[in-house]
């Protein structure tokens, strides 16, 4: 404490804890000095945080160039503009051009039931009881108007199929007629005057003379018009028992039954299902049918799932319900059509499927599916855009670590001389790795039967010293990749000396999590930090035990002075000289 004055203590004239704090002040001069080496530790585990993620990058793009898949890879296109047909190849298929002629698609067997398999609308020709709103048609009845003849009929659903009747006469003057027959389940128009019976106009509003299946008949034939189908439909929603099939059913003493599609096991109650329960059934087994309820020719059909010339068998077992389906005796099979269809002008070969296989088409690797009657070129090509895809990635990844290894590492000299540094400039390690990959990306591979054994050969290099990777000449690219494919997939992922794989092994040594260099580096700045840390802690621990010290010797000579003061004082006043009294 030399040179420092204490004079003023007792009179407080003197600041001694000013003084305690630039003892202390002078003494955090190392504290500063490993702050501030542990700040550039920190700016270099930035940086390797940085480069981690470029090496972890570039390595994620070299591994997609590894793929043994990747040129393989091809596309197939049609000729056609707009072709609705599905082309697709397979790895490796075979490239060139195809023509294909599809001159006949294929379709697929249905087995069609017998017609008219509902109950009639009534057992009896007297329709006064029938209400338009509780008619069983195939289609709901709609209130409003429909004409006959150019007269506007009114009707309600509350009117009986009679009132319509009488409602026909009375608006045509009694020239036109309606009757029902229960046998037929139609009704009938006649003409009393024997003209056309013309039907409908543009203004109707109810669709009564659709649902009864009424309809115009050709000039010269109208006098008289019928129903072109049986009015009655079945009630899918309903159980069995109340569906109003037309045929009886024989279940067993439970109400059960069963019938086979294709062999396979159909199996029905008729109090608990309804017809569309059993359709589900079907449609959801293992037939290889779609089941299906024709309503405006009222019958049941079968629709084969696969296309092609191929049967369906139904036989019934217990019930009768395949029976009163029409599905059995009363059923006629509409055959279905296998594909015909031709390569390059060959011979003319026969698909049950629409899609036809590499195998029928004698081309490995090549699917199509045709959904039209056309010839078509399909063009199977390896797929560049993938291949090319790939490689932009890779150099993308590369340039980016070279670009920040550059500057986390470079060094300037400015015009008044000082030095400018970054954060890992002088890291002759990191900048080897710079170097290396440069050498790995400029070098040749050897041992490879094609042409292509580096990366000038397929038009990508460096424009000149220090620029970045770049496809130098996409048109020798490109005539790499569609004409040369393999050679470029051998020389990228031939295992353990292709390119990819010498990139990959040595990306792997520097990111390696036990031994890498960049794990090496991190760990030595992140042990220097820990340390620094131990350090200050412990100066700062100095520095509290000097700063009591202090506070303690001034507080102690504080206390000595004043009362050395005190002492003084009373001396005084005890030989001081008296004042005498007069």
């Amino acid at each position: 404490m030399a040179g420092i004055s204490i004079s003023g203590l007792i009179s407080g004239s003197f600041d001694w804890q000013s003084v305690v704090d630039q003892l202390i002040q002078i003494d955090t001069a190392p504290i500063t000095r490993l702050q501030t080496q542990a700040a550039t530790n920190n700016n270099k585990l930035t940086s390797f945080t940085a480069l981690k993620t470029d090496l972890t990058s570039l390595q994620t793009a070299v591994q997609g160039l590894n793929s043994t898949t990747l040129f393989n890879q091809r596309t197939a296109t049609s000729s056609a503009s707009g072709s609705n047909w599905t082309v697709a190849a397979a790895e490796g298929a075979t490239t060139g051009s195809f023509t294909i002629a599809v001159s006949q698609l294929a379709t697929a067997a249905q087995r069609q039931g017998a017609a008219g398999i509902s109950a009639a609308l009534h057992d009896t020709n007297d329709v006064s009881g029938l209400t338009l709103a509780n008619l069983s048609t195939a289609t709901p009845v709609t209130a409003g108007t429909f004409s006959i003849d150019g007269h506007a009929i009114d009707l309600a659903l509350t009117d009986s199929l009679q009132d319509v009747f009488d409602k026909i006469s009375t608006a045509t003057g009694g020239n036109v007629t309606a009757s029902y027959d229960s046998a037929t389940d139609r009704i009938s128009l006649v003409s009393g005057n024997g003209d056309d019976i013309i039907l409908g106009a543009g203004n109707d509003s109810s669709n009564f003379l659709s649902a009864m299946k009424l309809a115009n008949a050709p000039v010269g034939a109208g006098s008289s018009l019928s129903s072109t189908g049986s009015l009655g439909s079945v009630a899918l929603n309903a159980t069995l028992a109340s569906s109003r099939l037309r045929g009886a059913l024989s279940p067993d003493a439970n109400g059960d039954g069963s019938f086979t599609i294709n062999g396979v096991a159909i199996a029905y109650n008729v109090d608990t299902d309804t017809l569309s329960s059993v359709l589900q059934r079907i449609n959801t087994s293992g037939a290889g049918v779609t089941a299906g309820y024709d309503a405006a020719n009222d019958r049941f059909v079968l629709t084969n799932t696969a296309t092609g010339d191929i049967g369906i068998g139904g036989n019934e077992v217990s019930g009768g319900l395949l029976d009163a389906l029409g599905l059995t005796g009363g059923a006629t099979l509409q055959r279905g059509q296998n594909a015909l269809f031709s390569v390059n002008n060959g011979v003319t070969v026969s698909s049950t499927s629409n899609t036809l296989s590499s195998a029928l088409l004698g081309v490995t690797g090549l699917t199509v599916t045709a959904n039209s009657v056309s010839s078509q070129t399909v063009t199977v090509a390896p797929d560049t855009s993938s291949m090319q895809g790939a490689i932009e990635t890779f150099i993308k990844a590369y340039n980016t670590l070279q670009s920040d290894v550059a500057a986390a590492t470079a060094t300037s000299v400015g015009p008044d001389g000082k030095v400018t540094t970054s954060t890992l400039s002088g890291n002759l390690e990191v900048q080897s790795w710079a170097r290396q990959l440069r050498s790995l990306a400029f070098g040749s591979i050897s041992g490879l039967d094609g042409a292509i054994n580096n990366l000038d050969k397929m038009g990508i290099g460096f424009a000149s010293l220090g620029a970045p990777l770049s496809i130098l000449d996409q048109s020798k690219l490109s005539s790499a990749l569609k004409t040369s494919p393999s050679e470029v997939g051998s020389f990228f992922n031939t295992a353990n000396t292709g390119f990819a794989a010498k990139f990959s092994t040595y990306i792997g040594k520097l990111v390696d999590p036990f031994n890498g260099s960049l794990v090496t580096q991190t760990t030595t700045l992140n042990k220097q930090n820990s340390d620094i840390d131990v350090q200050i802690a412990t100066l700062n621990k100095r520095l509290a035990d000097e700063r009591t010290r202090l506070t303690n010797a001034f507080l102690a000579m504080q206390t000595a002075q004043s009362q050395a003061q005190s002492q003084q004082a009373t001396l005084t006043n005890m030989f001081a000289p008296k004042s005498s009294t007069s």
